[in-house]
């Protein structure tokens, strides 16, 4: 009994321990950019030593990995539950304001990712994990576009549910691209709302 008691108490620091780094690790990326960052930056920030970042991570690489996996995990599940309102029919103006509504846009990830982006480019092996990564978000939206077909028609021109997820997947990363050079988040969402109800309707519904 008292070694499951240690154990517990073990594992719950641990996965303190974890979220801290994570927390710090966000916080040092954002106002330096990946790639200008050590290990000991982030221990430093987290108040933690070099052991603890090793008994939880092999390296930045792998941390910003669990990093993103939050922000997908996120993202995927603000992007279902918006969409998940309307039956076997989708509504598309309706669930492209819920989407456009609760959907994550942060400055401070959008610089962390895509400092991280321009990482990956350069490495294949970063690369097919963050594709790998992104195609989460994808699997969310083409899930219930794919539920509604039959029910609901979308754009011939999108082909089949994973190519308009791509479509709308695309549409979010240029408007964060835009975002990230006039910090403008309510034109944001208001540009996003646009594009998607452009994309998915025939273009004939205002938003």
């Amino acid at each position: 009994m008292a070694t499951e008691r240690t154990a517990g108490r073990v594992t719950k620091r641990r996965v303190r321990t974890r979220a801290n780094l994570l927390d710090a690790a966000f916080r040092v990326f954002a106002a330096k950019g990946f790639g200008r960052v050590s290990i000991e930056e982030v221990c430093e920030a987290a108040g933690y030593s070099r052991g603890a970042f090793y008994s939880n991570f092999a390296n930045l690489d792998e941390l910003f990995f669990a990093l993103y996996r939050q922000r997908a995990d996120l993202i995927a599940r603000q992007v279902a539950d918006a969409l998940a309102g309307d039956g076997p029919d989708l509504d598309v103006p309706a669930s492209v304001d819920r989407v456009t509504e609760v959907l994550l846009l942060d400055l401070d990830w959008l610089l962390v990712k895509t400092d991280f982006l321009v990482h990956a480019a350069r490495d294949p092996a970063v690369a097919k994990t963050l594709l790998e990564h992104r195609a989460r978000l994808r699997g969310a939206i083409a899930d219930r576009l794919a539920r509604a077909r039959g029910h609901t028609e979308l754009p011939a021109v999108l082909g089949d549910a994973d190519a308009a997820a791509h479509a709308v997947v695309a549409a979010y990363d240029g408007v964060t691209t835009q975002l990230l050079l006039d910090k403008d988040v309510d034109g944001a969402r208001a540009w996003l709302k646009q594009l998607l109800t452009a994309l998915l309707t025939d273009g004939s519904t205002t938003p």
